[in-house]
């Protein structure tokens, strides 16, 4: 147990934000074909403002937690904010992740990243990436 902090099995224990947005107006899923996590972020975007986001994620503990921490970190946020989330803010919001679990934050990332992708092209809005 040593080997993940509270946070982390707090986030999996009770994960945050579990479950599908029916009206959605941004999808992302994506998956590592490495260790067969699978995670699904759906974001309820109004006024450039992330109103409600849920997730699915098919994984282990960490991947759960990742997902669930990554929820907590966008809710209600302007996609400015959203679109800088990093994997290392998810992990160190976690009170961090071993090493060789660090690419469950990386999915979180791009799941948000995929959802925020999938909004701006239903609104006919160029992607603006990571980092901008």
């Amino acid at each position: 147990m040593a080997l993940y902090s509270e946070k982390v099995m707090d986030h999996f224990r009770n994960p945050r934000n579990v479950g599908v947005i029916e009206d959605a107006n941004g999808i992302g899923e994506v998956g590592n074909a490495k260790c067969g996590d699978i995670m699904k972020m759906y974001l309820k975007i109004e006024d450039d403002i992330v109103q409600d986001v849920k997730f699915e994620t098919f994984g282990c503990g960490s991947a759960i937690a990742s997902s669930s921490m990554a929820t907590e970190l966008i809710k209600g946020k302007p996609l400015s904010e959203v679109r800088k989330l990093t994997n290392q803010a998810v992990a160190e919001a976690l009170d961090g992740l071993p090493g060789y679990k660090m690419h469950c934050s990386v999915l979180a990332e791009e799941a948000i990243q995929s959802a925020l992708e999938d909004y701006e092209s239903r609104q006919g809005k160029p992607a603006e990436g990571a980092g901008t």
